[in-house]
């Protein structure tokens, strides 16, 4: 037996460890020039997606792998190089470098006959090959193909720069400018904070409102409570009913710093972590403003009427999940939803595997483990998978079960709650 496992990120080398450890012959192809995703990018002044400001929003302590910790003398939430050292040491401790094929990126996985798998790439010298293999994990994550809206009237007539966060590096390329950052999410926070202190005005445009919360609550980091005893033992709604009260008093209402309050209930989406933003809208670094309406040459109209002269528009606005490489309708089903069995394997196409394609509330690094020692399992034969049809059936119970709670978009499909989930894991 052989595997092919796609990407040399923090979930790449998760299963790669996974494998080693578990004896089984494997090859890690990885387009960069090293080992680390998103990570090293920044560093290395490659696109994104990460900018130089990018910080951890969970803690290195469960961020980090749980053998091979990160160092005493990072900060609890380390920067993007201390991240992309730490999962380099990590690579080097585990000693998978040597499995690890840089500067190679995969442009298709196919399924032959005889239920193989060939995977065509090239290198950094545009020589093209195929290899065959028994097993494929796909570890490359999806925050790869920018999500941009569709041009508002007038976009032909603006004069200033648009560009997409995939794009962004640095607030300090906008020095003086008049800046519009688009979004609410995780990478429009970080980028308007980092932004107000470089440019001359930095706009936050929102359509819709979402939960912000901080990186701490009572002292405790946030993915820490998220796996605390006391906290999954509660439901739902009081989990919700405890966050919204500490918000309350920490805070108050996000009405309250010129945002729209969010049209759904805690914990029905994705929520924004940031220590940040509601500081630099406080201190007027960041201002924010309703959806674009429209452009006119220099300058932005917003849906309430106001306008604004704009340089930059910076678009946060979120990725398309894509994978050029992979057969049709795999991952994504018709429904427009990921589809895979324990958010893992592929029904229907025997030995394919996803590793890290889950979006918890906290680290994913504990899921990205329990993934891969899985896979390594059902490889080896230790681990057994029912029938394509009964994987079928607990996507389709799945996708049912998390519907009433985070609705039915692409997104929604990979929301799992990080206690339950690996609870799950460990016993199948």
């Amino acid at each position: 037996m052989s595997v092919c496992v796609i990407g040399a990120g923090l979930s790449g080398l998760a299963t790669a460890r996974a494998l080693k450890t578990a004896g089984v012959d494997f090859v890690c192809l990885e387009r960069s020039a090293d080992v680390g995703g998103i990570w090293r990018r920044p560093g290395a002044g490659e696109r994104g997606p990460g900018y130089l400001s990018l910080h951890l929003n969970t803690t290195k302590k469960l961020t980090g792998y749980a053998d091979y910790p990160m160092p005493a003398s990072y900060p609890v939430y380390p920067r993007h190089s201390q991240m992309a050292a730490y999962l380099r040491s990590f690579a080097e401790w585990a000693g998978v470098l040597d499995h690890v094929e840089l500067e190679t990126a995969v442009e298709s996985v196919r399924q032959e006959a005889d239920g193989s798998w060939t995977v065509a790439v090239v290198d950094a010298a545009g020589v093209r090959g195929t290899r065959s293999f028994t097993h494929v994990v796909v570890a490359s994550g999806h925050n790869t193909e920018p999500l941009l809206p569709p041009p508002p009237p007038g976009a032909d007539t603006f004069t200033g720069t648009v560009l997409h966060a995939l794009d962004y590096r640095d607030g300090s390329d906008y020095a003086g400018q008049e800046v519009v950052v688009v979004g609410l999410g995780a990478s429009a926070v970080d980028i308007a904070a980092d932004l107000s202190r470089y440019a001359a005005t930095t706009l936050l445009s929102v359509r819709r409102g979402l939960h912000i919360l901080p990186k701490q609550l009572y002292g405790t980091p946030l993915d820490e409570v998220a796996e605390a005893p006391w906290w999954t033992s509660m439901s739902l709604e009081e989990q919700r009913a405890f966050i919204e009260q500490a918000l309350l008093v920490a805070r108050g209402r996000l009405s309250d710093y010129g945002l729209p309050e969010p049209d759904h209930p805690l914990f029905a989406s994705a929520v924004t972590i940031s220590d940040e933003i509601l500081t630099r809208i406080r201190h007027g670094g960041v201002v924010p403003r309703p959806a674009i309406a429209s452009f006119a040459g220099d300058r932005v109209v917003f849906t309430d009427g106001t306008s604004a002269r704009a340089d930059a528009i910076v678009y946060c606005t979120g990725y398309r999940m894509a994978f050029p490489f992979l057969p049709p309708g795999c991952p994504i089903g018709p429904r427009g939803s990921v589809e895979l069995y324990k958010r893992v394997v592929a029904p229907g196409h025997a030995g394919l595997y996803f590793v890290g394609l889950v979006r918890p509330h906290g680290s994913i690094t504990r899921l990205v483990e329990a993934q891969s020692r899985w896979i390594a399992r059902i490889v080896t034969g230790e681990a057994v998978l029912p029938e394509p049809e009964v994987m079928r059936k607990e996507v389709a119970d799945h996708l049912g079960g998390i519907a009433g709670q985070y609705g039915q978009t692409e997104g929604a499909s990979i929301q799992v709650n990080v206690v339950p989930y690996l609870q799950e894991l460990q016993a199948v």
